[in-house]
């Protein structure tokens, strides 16, 4: 077995081959293929078709998003017990100030450099997740991800 790639913020994006790729092109070929059917051959069977065609396009969009949802979800409780265990006494109540967004950029910072990053991050208003994950020295991985 090959040895894992160290993760770093150019290469930390989740990419499924199988899902982004193969899968993406099935449920787009589907619609495609039933859409000309329905319009060479308009029947019922062919709008049945095309709906089903649809409905799976929208379940595709939708079975990604539902999981990072509950992944965003995990991701604040847990950051929200880090940062409770990490900041100093004058930042722990600001911790209700950080959006869901700002909370999950910062889960990639190391424990040392945390507190200066929130304090950051809270001064300046940097809501842009990339901008908040370019300011982390110390990358730490994340790799239980959807």
């Amino acid at each position: 077995m090959g040895k894992e790639r160290v993760q770093t913020f150019e290469n930390h994006a989740r990419y499924v081959p199988l899902y982004h790729i193969v899968l993406a092109a099935i449920v787009v070929i589907d619609v495609g293929w039933s859409v000309t059917r329905l319009v060479r051959h308009p029947s019922v069977d062919g709008a049945v078709a095309l709906l089903t065609a649809l409905g799976l396009m929208i379940v595709f969009f939708y079975m990604r998003q539902f999981a990072l949802t509950v992944q965003d979800r995990v991701i604040r409780l847990e950051m929200r017990l880090r940062l409770a265990k990490v900041l100093p006494a004058d930042l722990v109540p600001r911790t209700g100030e950080l959006a869901v967004g700002q909370l999950i950029a910062l889960r990639f910072a190391s424990d040392g450099e945390l507190p200066e990053l929130v304090r950051t991050v809270l001064a300046q208003g940097i809501t842009d997740r990339t901008a908040i994950k370019k300011l982390v020295r110390e990358w730490q991985p994340d790799t239980l991800r959807v």
